[in-house]
């Protein structure tokens, strides 16, 4: 029997956040116009967003923050892969102890390596060089979730969380950024997404119904849908800000 795999493995999505491939080639075209010559990726996951702005930037050299080591190494053969080992640099570590200066800056998903979100659009805000770019990803509130919806969701999670679309986007321009585009990820990307994030472990546990893990397993994936389904589906959003 194989043990299970882990939650989250990823094997089956590119991004691990509610991003198609058609999305990112958007925000890819429009980023790689500004023509950046240093990329900073932090809380970069698989990098497989800073891979496709240095192959459309082809003088650009990059590098990719995380604190997991297992993504970085799928980052580095992917990396190998495309041709662009000699222009990327991963480095395993917390952002907030890699920080630097880049024309572009990349920061999706992973504010909180920062701070709240108007803590890490302060900090972003001085790594971005004059005339740079920051893509910033972050949640917010489709509108104003139940209690019952609250409940639903991860222990602990609180309106205060979030804001709506017109407030993140506020804490942005506070932070002195101006925002040249946005977008937030539709139904079918997220439903993509989540899918992708179980594939795994769902398949797993249909082939291994009866090991000796396959309950805890169950149980575990089971609450992760529930946290989606009954909690923040329809109710979350997923922000794409493209920032100057």
């Amino acid at each position: 029997m194989t043990n299970p795999p882990p939650l989250a493995a990823g094997t089956r999505l590119d991004f691990n956040g509610p991003l198609s491939a058609e999305r990112a080639g958007r925000l890819t075209t429009v980023l790689a116009a500004a023509e950046p010559s240093t990329v900073l990726d932090l809380g970069c996951g698989w990098g497989h967003l800073l891979l496709r702005v240095l192959e459309a930037v082809p003088k650009a050299h990059g590098v990719g923050v995380d604190i997991r080591g297992r993504d970085l190494e799928r980052g580095r053969a992917d990396a190998a892969a495309r041709g662009l080992s000699d222009r990327v640099t991963f480095v395993e570590g917390p952002a907030e102890e890699h920080l630097g200066n880049a024309d572009l800056v990349l920061n999706v998903g992973a504010y909180h390596a920062l701070g709240d979100v108007p803590e890490a659009l302060r900090t972003l805000r001085t790594l971005v060089a004059p005339g740079g770019r920051l893509l910033f990803g972050a949640e917010f509130w489709e509108r104003v979730p139940t209690e019952g919806e609250l409940a639903g969701m991860w222990p602990g999670t609180s309106v205060d969380d979030c804001t709506d679309l017109a407030g993140l986007v506020d804490r942005a321009t506070a932070a002195g950024f101006r925002p040249l585009r946005i977008e937030t990820a539709t139904g079918d990307e997220w439903a993509e997404f989540e899918s992708g994030f179980t594939a795994e472990v769902e398949e797993w546990l249909v082939a291994n119904p009866d090991h000796p893990e396959a309950e805890a397993t169950r149980a575990k994936v089971d609450q992760h849908r529930s946290y989606w389904l009954r909690g923040y589906r329809g109710v979350m959003g997923f922000a794409f800000l493209i920032l100057g």
